[in-house]
């Protein structure tokens, strides 16, 4: 028999769009000779859906387009709804054929942890999830699971092999996994171990887009039940695969390398962000650094050059390399600049402040005036043009809140916000190889420098910092613990309390793209007022 696996992008809360996707996807598959369709979690209503959850009548809409694919199925289609009985909602599979809703299976597994809140919503389900498909030559019993279903090993509850002492003859996980650099090995690593455990094929179907701080990157899989992988998906790609599980043909893994993954993932953060919030152009703050000259770069892959926008707002701080290495980037991109002096405004403000600075010696504060004058600019032609602005701070400089509050940290989306600085210039450096329109090399090569005074230096030795930085976040490692791996640094104290307090910047930062599995913003919610010195 042939199997359909759809893995297709949703947008959460457009019932109709997603209709209308998962029907085209359908009959799509059919035309092929697919004998059973399949498509990811929650595929009527997007994944995550939040609290939109909470709304009855997003739930009355969600039911009317999983009644009516039922009506309008021929062969056997699976795909993920939100279930109700009575005041209870469930995240469910539906199989239908022949016009009809045959049954429904209700996630057993509701993650609550990091970026996931089920435990909110939905309750878990009772029933095994094996079901019996019988339909023209299709004869075969399925076990049905929904993604933290497969991820049984940390939970007391074996579903997969309950599944198989059940009758289950295959596998079929419908997946919204959210991606990670690390988490295809991952998924990998789980499918083939349980495959060749329960001596079952797998079929694994994951979601591919993005929807707000969250990627999911598609990839998925089928793997025979002695382990070998049969099928790959798309990474970060929509796709219609055809396959048979009991197939002789193997193929290998299509890793991407780090960076490239990174890259990917970046650019379909920032197109379906744009897409589904029905934007076009983006602006920026050009400062000819390597942040902003590797956001411009993403943004330009993902939207074009036509739709990127770069605003060079220099000081009488500002370097001529500076200033030069901007233009060169823009005009290597192809994208619209301009250029726009900040030093005239800078004097305006700091005289109308002088009664009241009085006595006062220079100090951030006038540095941080130029960074939101250029804050306040940028805002105003985002608004003018209608443009959305992009953010180019990196994970290293957030957590240390080496960056102004209504100033550089104003936007719509923070694009590499989640990229620690080291992983920042390694991005950099694979795209130069990798694409013809560059980033200057000097922006790789020159010493950071925010350029908020005279002969300023980023106060940080990065190759040092950032690993600290990313055991802290990442890992949650202890002071005790990060000061008995690194005796590199002497002020380890400091930067973790500096981590700690500057966590109110945070909450007001722009949404983060999230590439890592510990990430600022909707996974990590650390209080503002924390007194804890653990």
């Amino acid at each position: 028999m042939k199997y359909a696996i759809c893995q297709i992008n949703t947008s959460v809360g457009d019932l109709k769009y997603n209709y209308k996707k998962i029907i085209g996807n359908y009959e799509l598959s059919l035309s092929k000779g697919a004998d059973l369709v399949i498509f990811p979690e929650l595929t009527i209503t997007g994944y995550p859906p939040k609290d939109l959850l909470l709304d009855k009548a997003f739930i009355d809409w969600n039911l009317y387009y999983s009644k009516k694919i039922s009506r309008e199925s021929t062969k056997p289609i699976i795909f993920g709804f939100v279930d109700r009985e009575r005041d209870q909602i469930y995240n469910s599979l539906a199989i239908c054929y022949d016009g009809k809703l045959f049954g429904s299976y209700n996630k057993k597994l509701l993650p609550n942890y990091d970026i996931f809140d089920e435990k909110r919503y939905f309750k878990s389900g009772k029933k095994s999830g094996v079901f019996k498909i019988n339909y023209d030559d299709l004869d075969i019993t399925v076990g049905l699971q929904i993604c933290e279903d497969l991820w049984d090993d940390d939970y007391e509850a074996k579903i997969s092999e309950q599944q198989k002492k059940n009758g289950a003859e295959i596998i079929i996980n419908c997946s919204a996994s959210p991606f990670t650099t690390n988490k295809l090995g991952k998924r990998v690593d789980l499918i083939k171990k349980k495959a060749t455990t329960l001596n079952l094929p797998i079929i694994y179907c994951n979601q591919v887009g993005a929807q707000d701080e969250i990627i999911f990157d598609g990839n998925s899989l089928i793997f025979s039940k002695h382990g070998d992988l049969i099928c790959q998906g798309k990474s970060f790609s929509e796709c219609n695969i055809i396959t048979e599980t009991y197939t002789q043909r193997t193929i290998k893994l299509n890793i991407q390398s780090k960076e490239e993954k990174i890259f990917n993932a970046l650019c379909l953060g920032i197109s379906d962000y744009f897409l589904k919030t029905g934007n076009r152009d983006a602006v920026l703050g050009l400062s000819g650094g390597i942040d902003s000259a590797l956001t411009a770069a993403i943004a330009v892959n993902a939207l074009g050059s036509e739709n990127v926008h770069g605003v060079l707002l220099p000081s009488k701080f500002s370097s001529k390399h500076s200033t030069e290495d901007a233009i060169a980037l823009a005009k290597n991109l192809e994208m619209h600049y301009e250029i726009i002096p900040i030093q005239n405004s800078v004097d305006s403000i700091i005289k109308s402040l002088s009664k009241s600075f009085k006595g006062k010696r220079v100090d951030k504060t006038e540095e941080n005036i130029q960074s939101r004058i250029r804050g306040n600019i940028l805002m105003s032609l985002a608004n003018k043009f209608n443009w959305l602005l992009l953010t180019t701070g990196n994970k290293t400089e957030l957590a240390l809140g080496y960056c102004t509050i209504y100033g550089d940290m104003n936007g719509s989306l923070g694009v590499i916000s989640d990229l620690n600085k080291l992983d920042v210039y390694k991005v950099a450096k694979w795209y130069n190889k990798n694409f013809e329109k560059k980033i200057p090399i000097n922006s790789i090569l020159k010493s950071p420098s925010a350029e908020l005074s005279k002969n300023q230096i980023d106060p940080y030795d990065y190759q040092i910092i950032s690993p600290i930085v990313d055991l802290i976040i990442e890992d949650k490692f202890t002071l005790e613990e990060i000061k008995k791996i690194n005796t590199n640094y002497d002020n380890i104290n400091s930067l973790y309390y500096k981590i700690r307090n500057n966590e109110f910047k945070r909450y007001q930062s722009a949404p983060t793209l999230k590439i890592n599995d510990k990430s600022f913003g909707v996974g990590r919610r650390y209080p503002i007022v924390n007194n804890f010195r653990g």
